[in-house]
């Protein structure tokens, strides 16, 4: 378990006797425990040092701060040498005094990881490295006790604190890393310490801020960088821009994919609507015929992806097997009968279009009447246009009916006329209670219902407006 010794040591190169036991280490002082450690960052909204208090009162014994709060706590200046007698007159709870919290809980992360032999996998790529990790997981726990980070604990404040959950009875940790910026991912990379890394794909997402997807690319392709010569970096060879990473990754590879030229491959693929998908598996001649829990043809990626970090990790067919089929994946999509009996698919997470073309191709397996709501689309930049048409093409294609909501989805509107689905199926509304009217409206019994969106679009509100008693 973390101490404060390994805390002191962390931030100051030294180890006094500070057996003291810290639980976690949290950024929401509602969610401190006992023996936590809250660490006071400064938000958009708030600053985490004017709950330092709160904290303490929900059992934290220690809170990282750069400076002390008003209420009566022992402070321990880690800005300055600490001696024993220091450590010895301490009461708990303590503020930890240091400059910057967040770099703090950084190097803490850091030298916590290098005290512990769990093997990291690292999970980026655009669209689907959450569900990907919640597979993976699922498989590695078949053999291995296995830690991942929970949510969307994927950046540079979410990384260092699933680190700080590692106990020496981890066996493995699977962390989802996200990209924004250049450098972001070889940052946690470089206090993850990854030796298998697997890129999903390389989609339009954060394009806004990231620039065209080959900046993306270079953006994702810092995980492959940093592996080591002995790991492995599993590529999507599907996918031009991720199988060109192979030539810049020292790690060994593995490529899956939907086509031969792939190690790991599936083909017979069939969608089974909610009851998840069936295909045949591939590999070095071996062949197996898989049923698993996952919501549409899309997620076979997802499968192989996790099967070919249990081959890496020395997990045998029958273990990986089971861990595919084991069906307890956090699944963004949620399936739920709206009062009326209507089906909803509630994929209001966020969206891109390559998440978005995949949800339609699920409402697509599915029978009954057909109605695409779809939100806005954000932070695409250069291919917001291009992105929204494909959207309202394929909604065409699929959809009886359509509802788009916000100023960017008026392109899927415009781009599902021109694809041939009649004017008088399409609706255009400003916002989630305009489109909650509408359904409850148009919104029959036998119907199915997608709805999906940005998360800045606030659709989230849709499906329970309508869900029934459950």
């Amino acid at each position: 378990m973390l101490t404060l010794a390994d805390v002191l040591q962390a931030l100051s190169n030294t180890r006094p006797e500070a057996p003291q036991v810290i639980t976690e280490a949290v950024i929401d002082s509602r969610k401190a425990i006992p023996g936590s450690l809250f660490v006071a960052l400064p938000g958009e909204r708030a600053d985490g040092h004017d709950y330092v208090d709160a904290a303490f009162a929900n059992g934290a014994s220690f809170a990282l701060v750069r400076r002390a709060p008003a209420a009566e706590a022992s402070q321990l200046d880690l800005r300055r040498p600490i001696s024993q007698a220091d450590l010895n007159a301490l009461d708990l709870p303590v503020c930890l005094l240091v400059d910057d919290p967040l770099a703090a809980l950084q190097t803490i992360a850091r030298h916590w990881r290098r005290q512990l032999d769990a093997r990291v996998i690292g999970i980026t790529g655009s669209v689907g490295k959450s569900t990907t990790k919640e597979v993976v997981a699922d498989v590695l726990s078949m053999k291995y006790r296995t830690l991942k980070n929970v949510g969307n604990f994927n950046n540079e404040i979410g990384l260092p604190l699933t680190l700080l959950s590692l106990s020496p009875g981890h066996q493995r940790a699977v962390l989802e890393m996200g990209f924004y910026v250049p450098g972001e991912i070889r940052f946690l990379c470089e206090i993850a310490q990854p030796a298998v890394g697997v890129v999903s794909n390389i989609g339009t997402v954060h394009a806004e801020r990231a620039g065209s997807q080959e900046s993306i690319a270079h953006g994702k392709a810092e995980l492959v960088e940093s592996l080591p010569a002995e790991g492995w970096a599993i590529l999507n060879h599907d996918d031009p821009l991720v199988r060109a990473m192979a030539g810049r990754t020292p790690a060994r590879v593995l490529f899956y994919g939907l086509t031969p030229q792939a190690d790991l491959w599936a083909d017979e693929i069939e969608g089974l609507g909610l009851d998840g998908i069936r295909f045949r598996l591939h590999h070095q001649g071996q062949e197996f015929h898989l049923k698993v829990p996952m919501l549409g043809r899309h997620s076979v990626q997802t499968a192989l992806r996790a099967a070919a970090v249990g081959l890496v990790e020395g997990l045998d067919w029958p273990e990986i097997i089971a861990g595919l089929r084991f069906g307890h994946m956090q699944l963004r999509l949620v399936a739920v009968r709206a009062e009326n009996g209507a089906l909803l698919l509630d994929d209001t997470y966020n969206a891109s279009p390559e998440s978005t073309l995949a949800a339609l191709n699920l409402l697509a397996e599915l029978d009954g009447r057909k109605v695409a709501v779809l939100g806005d689309m954000l932070e695409l930049g250069q291919y917001e246009e291009q992105g929204h048409q494909l959207v309202g093409r394929r909604a065409a294609e699929v959809a009886d009916e359509l509802i788009a909501i916000g100023r960017r989805a008026r392109v899927i509107a415009a781009a599902a006329l021109d694809a041939g689905l009649p004017r008088e199926r399409i609706h255009r509304v400003a916002d989630s209670p305009a489109a909650i009217a509408l359904l409850k409206d148009r919104l029959g019994p036998g119907d199915v219902a997608l709805v999906k969106g940005s998360r800045g679009m606030k659709m989230d509100v849709i499906v329970p407006a309508l869900e029934g008693p459950r």
